[in-house]
């Protein structure tokens, strides 16, 4: 559907898959909701590069928080702002990276970390938006759209 409404010229589709806050019985939970995200984001991705769709389309999927290294009381996993994982495809992303890694607990970044502002920065250009623009409040004063962000362009075509 969100291809559907993509090519009817719909410029903006936000999807939600909003079962990953494991803090109990994560490993079930995993087991369960793995396979759906996996089949419907690959289905879209495909979808996309096979429509020709990539060079207009950016998939960005986002969590709001990595997850602990350490398994909880409950079996589960708790809020970890540390080390996060992101998928970027097409919309002028480089297609078959890894960028960045992690020390070998997932605790820490290790190699080429990214910050959020970075990140946003990076996905604002791809979309086409001036990321140092400022905006202006009621007030008036001026509100960053990213502040202090780069464009990382280790991960842009």
């Amino acid at each position: 559907m969100a291809r559907r409404l993509i090519e009817a010229g719909t410029r903006c589709v936000t999807l939600g898959f909003s079962r990953w806050d494991h803090h109990g019985r994560n490993f079930d939970a995993c087991r369960q909701d793995m396979p759906m995200l996996d089949q419907g984001l690959s289905a879209l991705i495909d979808d996309i590069y096979n429509r020709g769709l990539d060079k207009d389309v950016s998939v960005v999927v986002w969590g709001e928080f990595g997850r602990t290294p350490k398994i909880n009381k409950d079996a589960g996993r708790d809020h970890w702002p540390r080390v996060f994982s992101v998928v970027l495809a097409g919309g002028g992303i480089k297609r078959g990276i890894v960028y960045g890694s992690s020390d070998s607990t997932a605790s820490e970044p290790e190699n080429d970390p990214l910050s959020v502002e970075d990140l946003a920065h990076t996905v604002y250009h791809c979309l086409g938006i001036d990321a140092e623009k400022k905006l202006i409040s009621p007030g008036p004063r001026p509100i960053d759209i990213v502040r202090n962000g780069a464009l990382v362009r280790d991960l842009v075509v």
